[in-house]
């Protein structure tokens, strides 16, 4: 029977979050099973096609299921003590932030109730997307039942809020950082220890499935300009909405099309409308997959406008950004975060300043005058996704530490000679 590891994320279906989907379809074409948690099972109208046969497989957490508090009650009857004592430790760590402590208390009897059905499924592993929440839960469940777990840290889970995070890397058997970057500054925040636990390991794409048709406009050709991304302030549309503007005015040809929904699209709205860039610049909603694909394969150019928000929000690496990059198109990004280690200046393509709209519009002005050396960073560019940033050697590299740790386990577990262990000091396992 293959091994059987828990994934934890926020919430599914997300379609932002398709990245997720992938890393699980692929870990199981690689001989794992995959136990699906969302803490969230969510509603939306535009549905990845392959998260379908996945939304029934999702194990509810619902607050309102009766079976959760079922399992709730019959835990704190037979553990009240090592329950009371995670809940008290949890809320004291938490207690800086408000909001996660909030969510913290709501989630703990989810936390306990995944744990009791981790445990009747055998799963022997549990890894959380997100250093949030998701690691939270894990942590509270490993706690609960020893079952082991790690976490991929991404952005957002580790840029804003930092409530309890020494606490679930320390605990946690390893833990994923996407870029470099992100293991660096895991290391300034809790301290250097946690560098030899971090493993960076980017999540990835399928080249098969953005077949690279690289083109530049000829002709007059207006510059096809494309950007894939949720319509939030830390994406940076609004700038390259800007930019846009500056390429009117400079008369060079364009049409500009941003996909994704989100809460910035009136704003976005109203920018389009006061640069008079209607029909130039088109905000085309959340699309799924498939058409995203469609979508770069018409494009020109890609641009990542991301920006670092007044709160420190900011991007990790983009996935739209590796697949317009296995799409064979020249990409512009802003040099935040991990990015550099994808856009390469002068190699991979080109990295201006965050929220600078003149610089974007430089950037792409000098891609329409020069295509030859446009040409050559795009075909480096996808040269770099299929080999760094490519979903099956990545969720291999990914197996091998699930596998590492499980045989680090089997060994403490394994039975020594000398006097029997102190039960006082073993996992404190839910029962039934």
């Amino acid at each position: 029977m293959p091994p059987k590891v828990a994934y934890i994320m926020s919430r599914f279906p997300h379609l932002p979050e398709t990245f997720i989907l992938r890393e699980m379809i692929e870990l199981e074409r690689q001989g794992w099973q995959v136990a699906l948690y969302p803490l969230m099972r969510q509603q939306q109208p535009v549905i990845h096609p392959a998260a379908v046969p996945w939304i029934p497989r999702a194990r509810d957490l619902a607050l309102g299921s009766p079976g959760l508090w079922a399992a709730n009650g019959r835990a704190w009857a037979q553990r009240p003590l090592r329950l009371g004592r995670l809940w008290g430790r949890m809320v004291r760590e938490n207690l800086r932030c408000p909001n996660y402590l909030v969510r913290s208390v709501v989630l703990f009897p989810k936390a306990v109730a995944a744990a009791r059905l981790m445990q009747q499924e055998g799963v022997v592993h549990i890894h959380a997307h997100y250093a949030s929440h998701p690691a939270l839960v894990a942590w509270v469940i490993h706690h609960l039942t020893g079952i082991s777990y790690s976490m991929t840290a991404h952005a957002h889970d580790i840029f804003v809020r930092t409530a309890m995070l020494p606490t679930k890397l320390r605990d946690a058997a390893f833990v994923v950082a996407i870029s470099e970057h992100n293991r660096d500054y895991l290391a300034r925040v809790a301290g250097e220890w946690v560098r030899a636990k971090t493993h960076v390991v980017h999540c990835g794409v399928v080249p098969g499935d953005y077949p690279a048709r690289p083109r530049l406009p000829a002709g007059g050709e207006p510059l096809e300009i494309v950007n894939v991304g949720s319509l939030q302030p830390y994406k940076g549309q609004r700038y390259l909405v800007e930019a846009c503007g500056i390429l009117r005015q400079r008369r060079i040809p364009f049409h500009c099309r941003i996909v994704g929904g989100g809460e910035l699209r009136p704003a976005l709205e109203q920018s389009i409308r006061e640069l008079q860039l209607q029909g130039a610049v088109e905000l085309l909603g959340p699309q799924p997959q498939d058409e995203v694909s469609r979508i770069l394969a018409g494009a020109h150019a890609y641009v990542q406008p991301s920006i670092i928000t007044a709160s420190g929000k900011m991007e990790g690496i983009p996935v739209s950004l590796m697949e317009a990059m296995a799409s064979g198109l020249p990409v512009i990004a802003t040099a935040i975060s991990g990015m550099p280690e994808l856009v390469r200046p002068a190699q991979t393509g080109w990295l201006v300043p965050p929220a600078d709209a003149a610089a974007l519009a430089d950037a792409l002005a000098a891609l329409v005058a020069d295509p030859a050396s446009s040409s050559q960073l795009a075909a480096a560019g996808r040269e770099l996704v299929v080999r760094e940033f490519n979903l099956e050697t990545n969720v291999a590299a990914l197996t091998s530490l699930f596998q590492a740790s499980l045989s680090r386990r089997q060994t403490d577990l394994a039975p020594v000679a000398g006097p029997s262990p102190d039960p006082a000091n073993q996992p404190a396992l839910i029962q039934g």
